[in-house]
Parts: structure tokens; sequence; C-alpha cells
């Protein structure tokens, strides 16, 4: 089944006002004696994940005077905040909340014995069904998203592509072509931000619609083992490409030490032409840059074939199985997969692409990187979830191997060997077959 038919209709209307009633929560709470309530909620420290939280927070306190919420971002991004997020679990000292991601990663959790399960709640039914499977396991379903799917490719700043004539590309070849007419006029084509690594996996796991559209069933032959990236030319594209790019000079001078934040203002104000990342980060340069937010278009990761998205489900927050306080943690994950949830991070960030529970809308003004990415959605277009929503394995060094690769220190082939040894130790721990 093709991931667009799975992704809720997209509705465009106007934000709504941000109702100070819980829709479908009821009222009071706290403990038995009539005390307010405090939930502990930890999470990474990502600004536009922050700047989410803290909305859904405030909209939160103000329809349950009964609780408060202590939010603590100080965890660190990429793998470290994984392993952080891991221990406090493994070690009983997880906040009563925390924000982590869907998908694979989730499933390393030990979701089971470590998180609070909600698959009772009535709230579980109005999201999305692709949604729920990133977030369950056999026995529980255990987050609400937060946020919207947002889909990896290229952010382009518009007036370059107008001054120099070049028309958005859907094959590589193409986009090859126009990096190769900016390095002529003297631009930095692509910028990378590999001070931040996880920033440098993009051409990696946005070119998993390229890979399954060469082979629908690549995500089930990897979960057994049967295929590997070193084995397979389409699948190690992606780390051909992070290859190639800095082979033919493409890059900014300071993608080693960039960071994330430095090549939103590059591509924001001209700086650089292209960045591949997540249509997550247009929240943040609206934010810091709302006067060239429409300067900014959009484009799907271009691969040798057919042209498509590869979609990233929401993260979700979760509630750990340690809290001393599971109803009030149930009413905030109640307020996060609500249509007053959603309005609440509209409110707080705007919106990156659609939201996947159901009543919730997006407004009709959106920016111009998002409305190019809604037509992939739409009928006619074409989607993917990304690899690590069709398979529980994602090795966790990978951020580390593609900035290798992408700065020149390891070739592609061996960028890509080494990652399947990761992996396969990754799905040992799972004690996957065929391992």
């Amino acid at each position: 089944m093709s991931a667009k038919r799975r992704m809720p209709a997209i509705v465009l209307a106007g934000v709504t006002t941000l109702a100070l009633g819980l829709s479908g929560c009821a009222a009071g709470g706290g403990t038995s004696d009539g005390e307010a309530v405090e939930l502990s909620f930890f999470m990474g420290n990502v600004e536009a994940n922050v700047a989410t939280a803290e909305g859904l927070i405030a909209a939160f306190e103000a329809a349950n005077p009964d609780i408060t919420i202590d939010l603590d971002s100080s965890g660190p991004s990429g793998a470290e905040g994984d392993n952080l997020t891991k221990t406090k679990l493994a070690t009983g000292e997880m906040a009563d909340l925390f924000w982590y991601n869907s998908g694979s990663l989730f499933q390393a959790l030990n979701p089971d014995q470590t998180l609070l399960n909600m698959a009772d709640e009535p709230w579980v039914d109005s999201l999305n069904e692709s949604y729920v499977q990133t977030v369950s396991t056999d026995n529980g379903v255990y987050g609400a998203p937060a946020g919207t799917a947002t889909g990896g490719g290229v952010f382009y700043y518009i007036p370059d592509y107008e001054e120099l004539g070049l028309s958005v590309p859907t094959t590589w070849e193409e986009f090859a072509a126009n990096n190769e007419a900016l390095k002529a006029a003297g631009k930095e084509a692509v910028i990378q931000s590999y001070a931040d690594t996880w920033t440098s996996q993009i051409f990696v796991l946005a070119d998993y619609f390229n890979v399954r559209a060469e082979d629908p069933d690549w995500a089930e032959k990897y979960t057994a083992g049967e295929v590997k990236y070193a084995d397979d030319p389409v699948a190690m594209a992606g780390f051909q490409h992070l290859q190639d790019v800095h082979e033919a000079g493409f890059l900014n001078q300071d993608f080693a030490s960039a960071t994330f934040d430095d090549a939103l203002r590059k591509v924001a104000n001209g700086e650089g032409t292209h960045y591949p990342m997540l249509t997550f980060a247009i929240s943040t340069i609206a934010d810091l840059y709302p006067d060239t937010v429409d300067d900014i278009g959009f484009f799907a990761l271009p691969g040798d074939g057919a042209n498509g998205l590869t979609v990233w489900m929401p993260p979700a927050i979760y509630a750990s199985a340690n809290t001393e306080h599971p109803e009030e943690a149930k009413r905030f994950l109640e307020f996060v997969a609500s249509v007053d949830g959603c309005d609440a991070m509209t409110d707080a960030v705007g919106v990156s692409g659609p939201y996947l529970v159901d009543g919730c809308t997006i407004p009709d003004d959106v920016p111009r990187a998002v409305a190019d990415m809604l037509p992939y959605f739409e009928e006619g277009g074409e989607t993917s979830p990304a690899l690590e929503f069709l398979s529980p394995i994602k090795g966790p060094s990978l951020e580390q191997i593609t900035v290798e690769v992408g700065s020149g220190i390891r070739s592609a082939a061996d960028g890509a060997a080494l990652y399947d040894e990761d992996v396969k130790k990754q799905a040992q721990q799972l004690g996957l077959p065929g391992w």
C-alpha cells in the first residue's frame, strides 16, 4: 500500500482560535487531597521541538489548572541524546513525560517494560493508522504525535534559481547540473552542517523513496537480513551522493564546523543555495527569518527513477512506566492528540506538513517550502515512509559514518559496508531472524 493512500486527507483552513476547553478531557483531577500535580517532562534541546513542547504545555495548563508541567530541555541531540534516553529509562530515572523518536529508535527503548501503555485510551482511535504502527508493539500503543509529518529533501534559495534560470530537478543528474551552474556562478551550491552530526544523514535517509521505487519489498528484505547497502547500487546511492558532492567542490567551505542553525541562516539569506534537510526546519526559518521565508522552496531528494517524497512520521511524547501520576500523564497525551493540541502546536511553531490526528487542520497561508511539499501527499503525488518506519533496524552510528563519507574521510563503498556492520549489531541485539 502506498504511503499517500494511508496519509490523512489534508484540509487547508485558517488557523482556528486555540480553545482553552480540553476536548474529550474531563475537568478536575490532581491528587486525592485536591493538591495540584506536577509532572516532569524531559527532552532534547532542538529549538523547534522545545518551542512545540512549550506551546503544548502552556495550552494544557490553561485548560488543566490542577496540573503543572516542569520542562527540562537540557538533553543533547543525536546519538548522545539517544543513549541518555535509554539510560534514564533503564535506570528508572526518566521523567514522567519525555519526547523521543517514533519508529525504529522507539522500538529500541524496550517499550513494553519502560513506557506507559495507552492502548485502551479512546484518543488512540483518532490517530492515523500508519502513525500508530510507529509507536506500537504487539502489546501496546505508547505515544502521541508531537507535530506533523515531514518530508526529506532539499531546501533551495529561489532567487538563485531565478537568477540562473534553473528548474527544480527531478533526477540526480539534473540536481548535479544545477550544482555545477551554481558553482560556476561563485555560489555555495550545497550546504552541509556536520558540526551537528545528525544533519549529515539526509542524502542517505531521504533517498529511501528511490530505493523503494526500485524494489517495493526492500524494507522487508532488509529486516530479514537479505539485502545490504553495500551490495545494492540503488541503496548505496545515498552514500555515493555524499561522496560526489564533496568531490565536486559543491559544499560550503565551513561544512565541517557549520551547525544546523548556521545552515538555516545560510539558505535563508542566500549564502548558499541548497540545504538537504527535513521540512520540520521551515518552522525555525519562519521564526528567525520571516522576511525571507518565502524565498525558500523545497523539492524531494532526486533519484534516478520515479520522483517522490520520503516521509518522516513525527516524533512522539511518551509517559514513563514509572510515573507516579499515570492518570495525569495520560491526560496530557490525550491533549497532544487532540484538535486543541494540534492548534497549540500550529500556534507555537507553524506547520511543516499534515497532522496525523483526525480533525486537525493546517492554515492556508503556509510558507512556500511547505506548499511545495503538499502536492506529494495529494492525488497524483508519490510518497513513501522513511525506512525507519518500515523496519525496526537503524544503526546508531549512521550519522558518524555519513560525516566521514561527506567529508572525504571514507569512501561511499567503505561507508556503506561499515553501516551494514552497524546495522547487523543492532539487528542481533533486537533478536531478529536472519542476522
